[in-house]
């Protein structure tokens, strides 16, 4: 069972030698006595659906003594010859197979003069690839060696290159042992690749590419679509699969763009765990995805129908819509089946849609101003109101194309809405008036989207007055359409108020209310929710692979911070932001809502900004106070979002300080750090690549420097993403309280006689004929509920300690005051719930804000964050 050999192929040292002296030093790690040590070494395997690896050829591989061989690399060199040791190479038995795990053993003897053990290559003799948990050396005077694996390792007859795993013993490039200093540079290199070829399923390279597969010309030229990463739309960057380039050729697309096939490549160790795919379907979260339409279909002939009145909106809710007679593929019951159930007397299935919480409080919360300027602050896109910092309010963009600069929204207007409370000059000096922009965002867009059917848009603004009592009234909606060259129109704009006794006024405020939340969930979708906290991470996953080793500690730390997000970016692009996907079918701007992201990216992006503290102030929600909790004194003090923000935010910079601070103690161990160097440098000029001339970026010359950039990073993928998406149910599962898109102009625009009598006549069917479709409702309520949704397996900040942290005594111990810092926010985020002064979370029918709260139970739950974007 025990040889001394030299490495697999992929690994084989250029020499070796053959005897060392008694070694006694130590590295950091283990010492290993001058005697021989007999070790035990249990290697993990995740048992996969089915059984172990769910095919019987392997377990007559491991019947026959076929299974698993291990070689231990020392990590020091021959102390006279200065070449690598030769590793000790055992095999593996199986030694149990239960609670889902199947675990091989072996004992071997490790010579004295071996040294510490810094790695462990393993070769996969089963038949098929298998998932490796962790491997356990135990023996030693100093405790177990311990290697993380989490990783599939594919068999040795598919794929000649053996697997190297680290012990959890981390080191910065200069500290390296040197025996395993090799080792470090090739297993980098394998993971870059050579940037040639397709990537095939199983593959392990990490590698940069445009987004050139949102389209299908080939299937469709109406599917065509431009790429994104470049000049023309500037976008960051995605992993490479490496497709061939589309037939179709500068004919209906861009000669970037590569075939619509199925290939839609994440390497291997970043797909989903089988836990995670069953908590979505019987299959796969792919499924899913790609299912709703389709199922949508079954239900509703015409995607455009619209509802007849109220009552059938509120019907989905008590009665549910009935399904098609359930066949063998029938989608639903897998899609979402908690919104599915049977009638028993029937046995027919009904699609019925939970309550959301918001509804389950307060049935008419929709309706309410109130609530239309809470949920800047505590809905689930509280991330985009700002402060109003100049008066009159004027666009930047060029008159000649878009018309007159100066808003229709006027100091009169404002004053009559804020009479009683003070002047518009007092309010401007005393920070109380915000705003919702997407004026100069969306105007550009207007033509283009009014050429669609089905559809219509606006530039808007909305402008919120803060009360004495810390709440937000809605003051004005300004709607302005550009001119138009083809019709020779001139520019329209128009601003709405709450009504004041004004049965008329009433309901056009009803109605640009609308167009102004399917601004908000359109750009909430797009921009705050995949542009920021899943497109902008995945140019950090890749040059984390690429550049910064597994053993290094910034690799450690962040790995848990990426766990499924290359995947699901995946999933996204083969259903929900590709042609005729699901943002093109029921979310403003329809085909043009990655163009939308796209300059989004080009005009406001900045990685500095995407820190809570400076996004904070550069919206003008908050000030510099040092005197101030966190440093900041809020601009709006109840600002649920902003307040239980900076406490995760503190709380999270403060455990980064505490690891870097470990590992960088000078600040000349960072500017020599060439990994860490080229890790930042990749990520600016190439995953960024379209940003990396900007003068915000950081430098990374200090730990001071290193731990901002981490938090932000980290922040990101955890509390942001958790604060903009685990909350779409609860506020976006009843669609009149944010309609994803508006589909009819405001009946004051260019109105005809008939036209205008239909709306005071039945005010009511306006508005139904501007809400998305029953398809449209169907179909994003359904997704809503799967994305708001927590997995069995999700692993949330400060509660899992990485193996790596508790290895580590001093990191172990910064880690265990994280995970109290994140306790004591799950208790003040409670006690600021109770607070009756807190009336942007408490009050009769308000939705407490739970979205920060740090832990949560499986399912849809409204709160708990994540370590990752993991949905």
């Amino acid at each position: 069972m025990l040889t001394a050999s030299p490495p697999s192929p992929s690994f084989s040292p250029r020499r070796t030698a053959a005897g060392a002296s008694a070694v006694g030093s130590r590295t950091g790690g283990k010492v290993v006595p001058a005697k021989p040590v007999k070790v035990k070494a249990v290697v993990t395997v995740k048992e996969t659906t089915g059984g172990f690896l769910g095919i019987g050829l392997d377990d007559i591989s491991d019947f026959i003594g076929r299974s698993l061989r291990l070689h231990l690399v020392s990590a020091q060199l021959h102390p006279e010859t200065g070449l690598e040791k030769p590793v000790i190479q055992t095999r593996t038995k199986k030694l149990s197979e239960k609670n889902g795990e199947v675990k091989y053993a072996t004992e071997l003897e490790v010579p004295g003069d071996f040294g510490e053990v810094g790695a462990v290559i393993v070769e996969n003799e089963h038949y098929n690839e298998l998932f490796l948990i962790s491997i356990v050396l135990d023996g030693f005077e100093n405790g177990p060696v311990n290697v993380v694996c989490d990783s599939w390792v594919h068999p040795r007859s598919k794929d000649s290159k053996n697997r190297v795993f680290f012990t959890t013993k981390s080191y910065l490039p200069s500290e390296t042992p040197d025996g395993l200093t090799r080792y470090r540079a090739e297993e980098l290199s394998l993971l870059r690749g050579n940037g040639e070829g397709e990537r095939q399923q199983g593959n392990r390279i990490y590698d940069y590419d445009v987004y050139n597969d949102l389209g299908n010309p080939d299937s469709n030229p109406d599917l065509a679509r431009p790429v994104l990463g470049g000049k023309e739309h500037p976008y960051p960057r995605r992993v490479r699969a490496g497709r061939p380039r589309t037939e179709s050729g500068t004919a209906y697309a861009d000669p970037l763009s590569e075939t619509g096939s199925s290939n839609f490549y994440v390497p291997r160790d970043e797909e989903f765990s089988q836990v995670k795919q069953s908590a979505f379907s019987a299959s796969t979260t792919s499924a899913v995805l790609r299912a709703v339409v389709p199922a949508a279909e079954t239900i509703f002939i015409d995607r455009n129908l619209g509802f007849p009145h109220l009552t059938a909106v509120d019907s989905m809710y008590d009665q549910g819509i009935n399904l098609p007679p359930r066949t063998a593929d029938s989608p639903w019951t897998d899609i979402v089946p908690r919104l599915v159930r049977t009638v028993v007397d029937s046995a027919d299935d009904i699609l019925q849609f939970v309550v959301p919480d918001s509804m389950k409080r307060d049935r008419f919360f929709w309706l309410k101003d109130e609530q239309f300027g809470r949920q800047t602050l505590a809905g689930v896109n509280p991330c985009s109101i700002e402060l109003v910092k100049e008066w009159p309010l004027m666009s930047k963009l060029d008159p000649e194309i878009y018309g007159p600069p100066e808003s229709a929204i006027t100091t009169n207007i404002v004053e009559q809405q804020i009479r009683g409370f003070m002047t518009l000059d007092e309010a401007m000096k005393q920070k109380k008036l915000f705003m919702l922009d997407y004026h100069d965002l969306l105007l550009p867009f207007v033509g283009l989207v009014r050429q669609l059917e089905g559809t219509t848009l606006y530039g808007s603004r909305a402008l919120f007055f803060l009360t004495p009592v810390g709440t937000l009234k809605p003051v004005a909606i300004e709607l302005v359409r550009p001119p138009s060259k083809e019709d020779g129109k001139p520019q329209w704009k128009q601003v709405f108020t709450p009504a004041n006794c004004s049965a008329t006024e009433e309901w056009l405020w009803k109605l640009a209310k609308a167009h102004v939340l399917a601004h908000d969930s359109g750009y909430h979708e797009l921009v705050s929710h995949f542009l920021r906290t899943h497109a902008c991470l995945e140019p950090y996953i890749i040059a984390t692979n690429r550049q910064l080793s597994a053993m290094h500690p910034i690799h450690r730390l962040l790995h848990p911070h990426f766990r499924y997000t290359m995947e699901i970016n995946s999933l996204a692009r083969q259903a929900l932001i590709n042609a005729d996907g699901i943002i093109e079918l029921a979310f403003s701007p329809l085909k043009y809502s990655m163009q939308l992201g796209s300059a989004v990216y080009d005009q406001r992006w900045r990685f500095d900004y995407e820190a809570l503290p400076k996004d904070l102030i550069r919206r003008g929600m908050a000030v510099e106070d040092p005197s101030a909790p966190h440093g900041l004194k809020l601009t709006i003090e109840d600002y649920p979002y902003a307040s239980d923000g900076l406490i995760l935010w503190d709380g999270l910079h403060q455990w980064v300080a505490d690891y870097v601070s470990h590992y960088y103690p000078d600040p000349s161990l960072i500017t020599s750090d060439a990994e860490l160097q080229s890790w930042w440098t990749e990520i600016r000029t190439v995953g960024h690549g379209d940003k990396k001339d900007e003068p915000w970026w950081p430098s990374l010359a200090t730990p001071s420097d290193l731990i901002e950039i981490v938090t932000t990073i980290a922040w990101t993928a955890s509390a942001q993403h958790a604060a903009v998406n685990f909350g779409q149910y609860a506020y976006g599962g009843y669609f009149p309280n944010r309609p994803s898109i508006a589909r009819t102009n405001m009946p004051t625009e260019d109105p005809t006689d008939e036209a205008w009598k239909q709306f005071i006549d039945t005010p009511e069917k306006a508005l139904l004929e501007m809400f998305p479709s029953q398809f449209q409702a169907v179909v994003v309520m359904a997704i809503l509920d799967v994305l708001s949704n927590h997995s069995v397996d999700e692993e949330y900040i400060g509660q899992v300690m990485e193996p790596a942290w508790g290895d580590d005594a001093v990191i172990r111990a910064a880690f265990e005051r994280f995970n109290g810092r994140m306790k004591a926010l799950e208790v003040v985020i409670d006690g600021r719930n109770a607070n009756e002064k807190l009336r942007n979370r408490n009050g009769a029918g308000v939705l407490p804000y739970e979205l920060l709260k740090p832990f949560s139970e499986p399912g849809v739950t409204g709160k708990g964050v994540p370590y990752s974007t993991s949905i």
